[in-house]
């Protein structure tokens, strides 16, 4: 296992923070945002010194009722403009394209006509060549970009080693460790970190870690990663997102040492935008029914039907789910 770099005390300059909220906390209410909100949250992050704000996805609105959705699955360059103008700020913007679900080289300008600064290309182990395809792409177009391999909980250590590879080889500035289903634990997440951190060294690109909280761990396997080497931490606020959600924004930046991050405006935000957003009835967080897949290694779609239905049959389910293992 790779050996910690620093101690609690230290400030590491390489460390970047990303604030998924809108793209994974989006998943919980359809990306339906107010322009209030996603304003306010904009200016919290450059207040709180957060390194990158993710808007949400860049979907293809062929494949998507536009309809059925808020602006922040789409991420038009109008829409983020309306929110940010030309970002004067030190806080660059991201969005997030998904191999298979967005329209790459027709919805994406380059990046000297753009506000976006990162591209993080989304995809399962298999969609590696395709994901290296929309990498060059926007490599080309000027953008940062990341590789974000999701559920790599369930992928074999060959099939890894041989994706890192080609990761290593491709224009890819940071790739992404995502533990997409809340599997993983402190000791195998630092495992699969030094794996990571192997390949990307040697080619001069930097390992993110992006944790789901199914067993109340998403912190504890976003600290160990980042004490081994990895520098990219994404969190959301009040760990908003998908299921039983993300390492939480808050946790994060108090436990961070650099000076360059502050948590007031933080909790003046989650007082005046996140505990109304949850009184309103959208739901996101740690339960039972998300650790019952996280330990299990199982994707949480069985365990958001759950929580959609309003169920409370918790020893029902778990044994509905090792029924079906």
């Amino acid at each position: 296992m790779a050996q910690r770099i620093g101690n609690l005390m230290s400030v590491r300059d390489d460390i970047k923070v990303l604030d998924a909220t809108l793209r994974d906390g989006g998943l919980c209410n359809d990306f339906r945002f107010s322009d209030d909100f996603v304003r306010s949250l904009y200016k919290t992050n450059i207040k709180s010194g957060v390194d990158y704000m993710e808007f949400g996805y860049k979907a293809d609105p062929d494949l998507f009722d536009v309809s059925e959705y808020g602006p922040w699955k789409f991420c038009r360059e109008e829409d983020i403009r309306a929110i940010v103008g030309d970002n004067v700020s030190d806080m660059k913007i991201s969005v997030m394209a998904d191999v298979g679900r967005c329209n790459f080289r027709r919805d994406f300008v380059p990046k000297s006509e753009s506000v976006i600064d990162m591209v993080r290309v989304a995809c399962y182990i298999h969609q590696i060549p395709a994901a290296i395809e929309m990498i060059e792409h926007f490599h080309e177009l000027g953008y940062e970009t990341t590789c974000n391999i999701m559920a790599i909980s369930q992928v074999s250590g060959n099939q890894i080693e041989e994706a890192l590879t080609m990761l290593a080889a491709s224009p890819v500035d940071v790739i992404y460790l995502v533990d997409s289903y809340g599997s993983l634990y402190p000791e195998n997440a630092s495992a699969l970190a030094k794996t990571y951190l192997d390949a990307a060294e040697k080619a001069g690109k930097k390992v993110g870690f992006h944790a789901h909280n199914n067993q109340n761990l998403a912190f504890a396997n976003t600290i160990d990663t980042l004490s081994r080497g990895v520098s990219f931490l994404d969190a959301t606020v009040q760990g908003m997102g998908r299921g039983a959600g993300n390492c939480a924004m808050e946790l994060l930046l108090g436990f961070l040492k650099n000076p360059k991050y502050n948590l007031y405006s933080l909790l003046a935000f989650i007082e005046q935008y996140m505990i109304p957003l949850r009184a309103s009835g959208v739901v996101w967080g740690y339960d039972l029914q998300y650790m019952f897949t996280g330990q299990l290694n199982r994707h949480p779609r069985e365990a958001m039907s759950f929580t959609a239905k309003g169920r409370g049959d918790y020893c029902e389910f778990y044994k509905e789910l090792l029924e079906n293992e």
